[in-house]
């Protein structure tokens, strides 16, 4: 930055702390953030009931990549000590939900989370090869019946299926993060619709039926262990086992997250681009911008500086907000016995470091905005309309999935993507919609479609700026 540029920031940065109407908007817009944060983790209380007597809700089992799973299956196995291999036929599969999932897996133990592989048929997604929880691999179409393998090589497992038993193809190879010398292996039945807790057996979400079963390896003992919460009988081979349950990812339904707690962006943006777009315009009114450009007479260099500090006053006090909201409202929303989903640290300080910098780009796109029309209220409208309105729209039911969808792709709001901390996994059943917390374009993504948009509003501003008379 040069000296001269320099001072031209400067000289921006007192402009705005200066006028007391627009430091008092910036700031009780931001602080907006942090009060309905708390308001939402203070009104938020969840419980469960056991035996008339209430207690705090358990938490989900975390996966070996520190996310919250579901890991309830109906898993009939036995002990598998080193390299091995396991082969059976499904011969039906009974389940009305389309991830409904019958197969083989081996596990790093029975302790709800640990590292697994498993090949399975689905009810309506055909074969799959899965690990750890967040890995899906899909295989051939089709459903039951259908012949799986799974072999374990070292810390490889792979996984097969064919159609006979006789001719099979290989799904492929996938690596867990952490199977021990000593694994469980076995079939499992499992299906999201119904969770096995105080289910009745008979009535469990999916049956699979299982035959032609055959384990090489060293697997000492003869009994096979019964699954908790489901049932299995065996007759001359055939064994069925029942249950419901699921092992997958937790989505974002399974619990509050911290883009819940972010609600009152919205209010801030609305505040940012008001003193934003005034920072500008201000200057046209009152016919001050003469003496701004006899300062520096290339024209741009102005509202550059003028981009400048609105962008960086704007995500500092965003970002320190941001995290005065996450210090103060997520313990206060598990203390009131809501499930908060764990989310590993870089994603939380992502989601905080991406929100401040949507914060910031909207400030910067209605400093452009205010240089190009030079008068505040359509500027302000146009910029709400771009940034706020598409967002409300697509996550309050009020356009269709797919419109909504579809304005978080091509507007500014595309930015807002960077507050989803739970990933949409193709496997976990949900329509991944915007409304439970879904964006349809990743963060980084998102942001770099509002910085486009910021970019075009800066170009347009700065062409009128050094063509029009000041």
């Amino acid at each position: 930055m040069s000296v001269a540029f320099g001072r031209m920031v400067r000289a921006e940065w007192t402009k705005l702390r200066t006028v007391r109407a627009w430091t008092a908007g910036l700031a009780a817009g931001l602080l907006a953030i942090v009060a309905l944060a708390v308001a939402t983790a203070a009104a938020s209380t969840t419980s469960c009931g056991m035996n008339d007597t209430v207690v705090a809700c358990p938490a989900p089992p975390i996966g070996p990549g520190g996310q919250a799973v579901r890991d309830l299956p109906s898993f009939v196995h036995r002990e598998l000590r080193g390299d091995g291999s396991i082969t059976v036929r499904v011969a039906s599969l009974r389940g009305a939900a389309p991830w409904a999932k019958a197969g083989l897996l081996v596990k790093d133990g029975t302790r709800p989370g640990a590292s697994y592989a498993a090949v399975m048929v689905t009810a309506g997604h055909g074969v799959r090869l899965q690990h750890d929880f967040t890995e899906d691999l899909a295989g051939g179409p089709g459903a039951a019946p259908r012949w799986l393998r799974l072999t374990r090589t070292g810390q490889d497992v792979t996984g097969a299926e064919s159609a006979d038993g006789r001719q099979w193809r290989t799904l492929g190879t996938v690596r867990p993060a952490g199977l021990g010398a000593r694994v469980r292996v076995g079939m499992f039945v499992a299906s999201p619709e119904q969770p096995p807790e105080g289910a009745d057996p008979g009535g469990a979400a999916a049956t699979g039926v299982f035959d032609h079963l055959t384990l090489h390896g060293d697997a000492p003992g003869q009994a096979w262990t019964p699954p908790d919460g489901g049932a299995v009988t065996e007759a001359a081979g055939v064994y069925t086992v029942s249950g419901g349950g699921d092992i997958a990812p937790v989505g974002a339904h399974g619990g509050a997250t911290l883009q819940q707690l972010l609600t009152g962006v919205v209010l801030a943006l609305i505040a940012v681009i008001v003193v934003a777009t005034v920072f500008v315009t201000a200057e046209y009114r009152r016919g001050l911008i003469a003496v701004s450009l006899l300062a520096s007479p290339r024209r741009g260099r102005v509202l550059a500086a003028k981009a400048v500090v609105a962008g960086t006053v704007t995500f500092a006090g965003a970002l320190a907000v941001l995290v005065a909201s996450a210090l103060v409202a997520v313990p206060l929303l598990r203390a009131n016995g809501n499930l908060v989903l764990p989310v590993p640290a870089l994603t939380q300080a992502g989601v905080l470091a991406g929100t401040a910098a949507l914060v910031a780009l909207t400030a910067v796109l209605a400093v452009g905005l205010g240089a190009w029309l030079r008068r505040a209220a359509p500027a302000v409208i146009l910029a709400v309309a771009a940034v706020v309105l598409p967002y409300v729209l697509a996550t309050t039911s009020l356009l269709p999935p797919p419109v909504g969808q579809w304005l978080l792709r091509v507007s500014p709001a595309a930015g807002f993507a960077v507050q989803q901390s739970v990933p949409a996994y193709p496997h976990v059943p949900g329509g991944a919609l915007p409304q439970e917390g879904y964006f349809p374009l990743p963060g980084w993504a998102g942001l770099a479609v509002l910085s486009a948009y910021t970019a075009l509003a800066l170009a347009l501003g700065a062409r009128r700026l050094g063509r029009g008379d000041a």
